[in-house]
C-alpha cells in the first residue's frame, strides 16, 4: 500500500476513535496486549531476521537497541496495560467559566486526530506510540528504519488485531511500507491528513522534519545530556550516578554525553571517575568508557584529547566528553551553548547551588543528585511516552496522553445574542 494510501485510511481510523468511548479504547488496548504476547513466535522470528540483517553494518549498542526477545515483548504488553488503566483524557474539561450573560463556556481536551511518527530502530516504539495514541483517541501512523521493518509490521499486525477484536478500524493503527527517504517526506508534508508530527531519533531526522515539515511537528529525542558535579557533592554518589548514566544504557536519548567537574575536586574525582568508569570495567569483562578530555582534564588523567564537536555530540556509546570548569555559573554557562535542552543533572549537597541551577539550565528535565536515565513516561508515571519533547511550545519532556491531545471550547447559551 502506498503512502498516501495509508495516509487516507487513517482517516477512517481517526473518525472512530473520536467517537469511540474511553470503555471501548481502554478495551481495546486490553486487546492489543494480549495479541501481542500471543503472536510473540511471530514477532521474535522477525527481529531475528532483522538482526542478521543488521549485524555488521550498526555497531553492537545500536543493535541492543533493535533486539527483542520474550521479556522485551512482555515489557511492551505491560507498557500498553498501564496506559490502559490511565485516566481517559480525552473530553476532560480544562476550564469553566459562566459568564454575566449566561453563557457557559468550557475549554475541553479532544484528540489530535492523525499523529504520525517517525523513528529508527526501536521496535517497542511501535507500541508504546500506538497505545498512546489510542487511549487519546487519535489514529497513529508509524514510519520505522529500515533495519526494523521486519519486527515493527510483526508488532503492528498483532496490534490490528486486537483493534478489530475490540470493533474499532485496523487502520486506527498503520505502519507505513516504504521505509525510504520520499515517505518520510510525504508525512512531513501531508497537510490536512497528518495533525501532528513526532520525529524520534537523531539530530539528522529532527533537523530534516524542522526544515521540511509544514504540518505541526514536535522537536524531540536527541538528548546532549550533562552531568555537572559541583564542589560540595558527595563524591561516592557522584560516581554511581554517572556510571549509571553513562553505561546502562548508552544507546538512548537520555544517556549523559558530558560531564562537568568543579575545578577544586577536579585532582581526586577525575582519577576515581577514570577509575570506575575505565579500570573497574575493563576488568570486569565490560565496555570501558572512552574518556574524552578537555585540555584541563587531560592534565589530570589519561584519555583520548577532546575533538572540537565533541562536547556538541550525542555519542550513543561508550563515550563521555569531560571538561573541567571553574565554578557552577560557568557550569551553567556550558550547558547552555552545548545542552540540547532535553536533560540536564547537578550534583551537589549545596541546597542553593541546587537552586540556582534549576532556575538557570532550560532544559525539558533537571535533576539534582539523581541520573539523567529516569527522563522517560513510565518513570514519570505516564505510562509509557510517545517521546521526550526537547521544545517549549505545547509540550515539553516526556509526551504523554495529555500531551497528545489539543483542546476546544464549547460554549452552552440560551439564546444569547451579541
Amino acid at each position: 500500500m502506498t503512502t498516501h494510501e495509508i495516509l487516507i485510511n487513517a482517516q477512517t481510523g481517526k473518525a472512530a476513535l473520536s467517537l469511540a468511548d474511553g470503555e471501548t479504547r481502554s478495551r481495546a488496548l486490553a486487546y492489543m496486549a494480549d495479541s501481542l504476547l500471543d503472536n510473540v513466535n511471530a514477532i521474535l522470528a522477525a527481529n531475528e531476521r532483522d538482526m542478521e540483517a543488521a549485524r555488521g553494518h550498526i555497531t553492537d549498542v545500536m543493535l541492543d537497541r533493535l533486539f527483542l526477545n520474550a521479556q522485551r515483548v512482555a515489557d511492551m504488553a505491560e507498557g500498553i496495560r498501564q496506559a490502559a488503566a490511565l485516566p481517559d483524557p480525552v473530553g476532560k474539561v480544562l476550564a469553566r467559566v459562566e459568564r454575566p450573560n449566561g453563557l457557559v463556556i468550557e475549554k475541553v481536551a479532544v484528540p489530535m486526530g492523525v499523529v504520525a511518527i517517525i523513528y529508527e530502530s526501536r521496535p517497542n516504539v511501535t507500541s508504546d506510540a500506538a497505545a498512546l495514541a489510542v487511549k487519546s483517541g487519535n489514529a497513529c501512523i508509524l514510519r520505522c528504519g529500515r533495519e526494523s521493518w521486519g519486527s515493527c509490521n510483526a508488532i503492528v499486525n498483532a496490534l490490528r488485531q486486537g483493534l478489530r477484536k475490540a470493533g474499532l478500524p485496523e487502520s486506527a493503527v498503520s505502519l507505513i511500507e516504504d521505509t525510504s527517504h520520499a515517505s518520510g517526506t510525504e508525512l512531513m508534508t501531508a497537510s490536512g491528513l497528518v495533525d501532528l508530527l513526532i520525529p524520534r531519533g537523531g539530530a539528522g531526522l529532527i533537523r530534516a522534519c524542522l526544515e521540511n515539515a509544514t504540518v505541526p511537528c514536535i522537536q524531540t529525542g536527541t538528548g546532549i545530556c550533562h552531568i555537572y558535579v559541583d564542589k560540595d557533592a558527595d563524591q561516592e554518589k557522584a560516581l554511581r550516578i554517572i556510571e549509571n548514566a553513562k553505561t546502562q544504557r548508552p544507546s538512548v536519548c537520555n544517556a549523559e554525553e558530558v560531564c562537568l567537574i568543579h575545578q577544586d575536586i577536579a585532582e581526586a574525582f577525575l582519577p576515581a571517575l577514570r577509575e570506575t568508569l575505565v579500570m573497574k570495567r575493563a576488568a570486569a569483562g565490560l565496555p570501558p568508557v572512552e574518556l574524552r578530555l578537555d585540555e584541563r582534564a587531560a592534565s589530570i588523567i589519561p584519555g583520548t584529547p577532546a575533538g572540537e564537536k565533541d562536547f556538541d555530540t550525542e555519542f550513543l556509546d561508550y563515550i563521555l566528553a569531560v571538561a573541567v570548569v571553574p565554578d557552577a555559573q560557568s557550569a551553567i554557562a556550558h550547558i547552555a551553548r552545548h545542552s540540547t535542552k532535553h536533560s540536564d543533572a547537578i550534583i551537589t549537597e549545596n541546597p542553593d547551588t541546587a537552586a540556582l541551577f534549576t532556575a538557570q539550565v532550560d532544559s525539558a528535565a533537571v535533576y539534582v543528585n539523581a541520573s539523567t536515565r529516569f527522563t522517560d513516561g513510565g518513570v514519570f508515571g505516564l505510562g509509557c511516552e510517545m517521546g521526550i519533547s526537547t521544545q517549549k511550545l505545547h509540550a515539553r519532556g516526556p509526551m504523554g496522553l495529555e500531551e497528545l491531545c489539543s483542546y476546544k471550547y464549547i460554549i452552552h447559551g440560551n439564546g444569547q445574542i451579541r
